[in-house]
């Protein structure tokens, strides 16, 4: 894994609306900070036809608004690293957060990530941790010489862990959740074009269950999505009907850890 020894004074995970502004208030406050985002921005500002409701702005597309966003922070000198996030963790006076193979230290974090409308399969949660989880990179290794899947909702990053993944186990079965067929899968990959009804097993995941009743045993499961559930971003962060609590200052309950935007 790279890790950087920079330690930021503010790393703003999400690059939204309230991630680039977040940015450029930090930067005109002299502080040091990154930017973790995709490699698009704000896809759900993107596809909104028309928006009327944002100050200075009216009868202008959503497209167009991401633009100026974008082109406000860049005039800024706010720089986007394009790296999705997995995991923060809080250690003591700062915190460590792992981006597949990176590693990136901040005094402060905010999350601007958006509200997840991700919905979990029945018994991801109860077996998350224990054969289900969210990035073969991290975790792949544990699983080396047996089976696992992975349900692919992002397409390249989900191609490219499933074929990680092959370097190291058994059996790889891929079944995306897409409608372009996978391009840049390793032959050793199997592809099952069905839809999961259930993730099952007692103590530990067992096996796959498909809503035509067919079933793979699997000892490990992996599903990429755009972004990972936040209650599994952050360990121990505290939500409320389904949004990151905070207070009036946007504190959550882990002391430096912020949270801003929908």
């Amino acid at each position: 894994m790279e890790s950087q020894d920079k330690l930021y004074d503010i790393a703003i995970i999400g690059c939204g609306p309230a991630g680039l502004s977040a940015a450029i208030n930090g930067l005109i406050r002299n502080k040091e900070l990154i930017i973790l985002g995709g490699d698009f921005c704000t896809n759900r500002l993107y596809l909104a036809p028309k928006v009327d409701n944002y100050l200075g702005f009216w009868e202008i597309s959503g497209k167009d608004l991401r633009e100026k966003f974008l082109a406000h922070a860049r005039e800024m000198g706010v720089q986007i690293e394009q790296a999705k996030v997995d995991r923060v963790y809080a250690l003591g006076e700062e915190f460590g957060i792992m981006a597949k193979d990176k590693y990136y230290r901040a005094k402060t974090v905010i999350l601007a990530t958006g509200v997840s409308t991700a919905k979990y399969l029945p018994g991801e949660e109860e077996l998350l941790g224990k054969g289900v989880g969210y990035c073969a990179t991290c975790d792949g290794p544990l699983y080396r010489d047996k089976k696992v899947a992975v349900i692919g909702y992002s397409q390249e990053e989900a191609e490219q862990e499933a074929n990680f993944l092959a370097e190291l186990c058994s059996a790889v079965y891929y079944i995306p959740m897409y409608q372009e067929e996978p391009e840049k899968l390793v032959p050793k990959v199997e592809i099952i074009r069905k839809n999961p009804k259930e993730i099952a097993g007692q103590e530990v995941i067992s096996k796959l269950v498909f809503e035509d009743g067919e079933e793979i045993a699997v000892d490990g499961l992996f599903i990429i999505r755009e972004m990972v559930p936040t209650n599994q971003l952050v360990p121990g962060l505290e939500l409320e009907d389904g949004a990151i609590k905070v207070n009036r200052r946007m504190e959550t309950n882990i002391s430096g850890l912020f949270a801003a935007g929908d």
